[in-house]
């Protein structure tokens, strides 16, 4: 959904991002968009134009429904009585104001006839995934009363026990959801993917992050039967700070202060493969970096760094690093200003020197966001080498 308002007499507000300036007529700004956004653009040469429509105008557009509320500032023109009762400057200043009205129709017209070529204003969505089922919302684990979830993905046909992946979200570890799925792409190669839900650092600080995750390993090897899963062939993979929490959880198998409590201890929270698109490897080497980084790392600790670096290390992955980890698949943009390549090439060398099977792919010029979407191929071959039996 996009919303234009009139703020002031000229200025318009929005929330605005895109891929670049385009045109289509002459000076009305073209809908257009990029994978994985879903804005409009509003560009200095495009704004006079669009302001000057609007002034006479405000409407709200859900083009995926194609619902239209319009509502003029205007009086109705058609209307001879109405004119002849305006003085002759305001005659001219409201006539002009129903031609810009007139004209913001035009707009939102020629928006909505190419919603079917670009439909970038719907709700984010996960990708239709062909011959699945999905089984949404399962409780995994209830903390102080709240449930936490995960959506379970499966082929529709089943012929035996599925390897497992585990999707864990990004979003700075603040914000997100198990909504958007990239993972549940595997789906129709034979995987089930479970998509988490865990405690943002809004409802807890580090290190409940990490043992929801692991109660969600226990609880998928727990009801293994259940859903035709196999409990040996688990896999974790996340982007950013779900990158973070899928390389803790890959290094962290047995570690006391890490494990939580709660329902199914008696399983193990180890899994077998991991991918890690852009993840954090070592907090204390990422708070030089700019006060946003810093916010959300110590958003994470529940603290400022310096009170407690002890735990800025516990909640680092090249903290664990052992010979005994499982395969790792390390993907990272070169131009990742959000994270650092230099995390990842660290981790890296950390592994291969502890004799870990590790690879890692950097993607020339590509950045923080970007990267995940050259990762799915990448994740693909890597699950079907470490999760699927030979």
């Amino acid at each position: 959904m996009f919303k234009v308002s009139c703020c002031g007499r000229f200025g318009v507000k929005s929330s605005l991002a895109s891929d670049g300036p385009k045109h289509f007529g002459s000076g009305i700004p073209k809908v257009t968009g990029q994978p994985l956004r879903y804005h409009m653009a509003l560009f200095d040469g495009q704004a006079n134009c669009l302001r000057k429509a609007l002034i006479g105008a405000s409407f709200l557009v859900d083009v995926a429904g194609k619902a239209v509320a319009f509502k003029l500032f205007t009086a109705d023109f058609r209307n001879l009585n109405c004119i002849h009762n305006m003085t002759q400057k305001n005659q001219q200043v409201r006539l002009r104001l129903g031609r810009n009205a007139w004209l913001a129709i035009t707009i939102l017209a020629v928006a909505l006839c190419r919603t079917t070529a670009h439909p970038i204003l719907a709700k984010p969505r996960s990708a239709e995934i062909t011959n699945a089922t999905v089984q949404r919302d399962l409780v995994y684990k209830r903390v102080n009363g709240t449930a936490l979830t995960l959506d379970l993905y499966r082929p529709e046909e089943v012929s035996g026990p599925l390897p497992v992946i585990i999707w864990i979200h990004g979003g700075g570890w603040r914000s997100g959801g198990k909504e958007r799925c990239p993972a549940a792409a595997l789906v129709p190669d034979g995987y089930a993917v479970a998509s988490i839900d865990y405690r943002l650092t809004s409802a807890a600080p580090f290190p409940a992050q990490i043992e929801d995750c692991k109660a969600a390993v226990r609880w998928l090897r727990a009801n293994a039967s259940t859903y035709d899963l196999d409990p040996d062939h688990i896999g974790a993979w996340g982007m950013s700070a779900g990158g973070h929490l899928a390389a803790l959880l890959g290094m962290s198998g047995g570690v006391p202060e890490l494990e939580g409590s709660g329902d199914n201890m008696q399983y193990s929270s180890r899994v077998q493969a991991v991918c890690d698109v852009a993840g954090p490897a070592d907090l204390p080497a990422m708070t030089n970096l700019g006060p946003k980084r810093r916010f959300a790392i110590e958003a994470l600790l529940g603290g400022p760094l310096e009170r407690d670096k002890a735990k800025a290390i516990t909640a680092s992955p090249i903290h664990y690093v052992s010979k005994d980890d499982p395969p790792f698949l390390i993907v990272h943009g070169e131009a990742d200003r959000v994270v650092p390549v230099e995390q990842s090439e660290r981790l890296y060398e950390e592994l291969r020197t502890a004799g870990v099977n590790a690879t890692l792919k950097i993607l020339p010029l590509v950045g923080h966001q970007a990267v995940l979407m050259d990762a799915v191929k990448d994740a693909e071959v890597f699950f079907d080498t470490t999760l699927k039996k030979r």
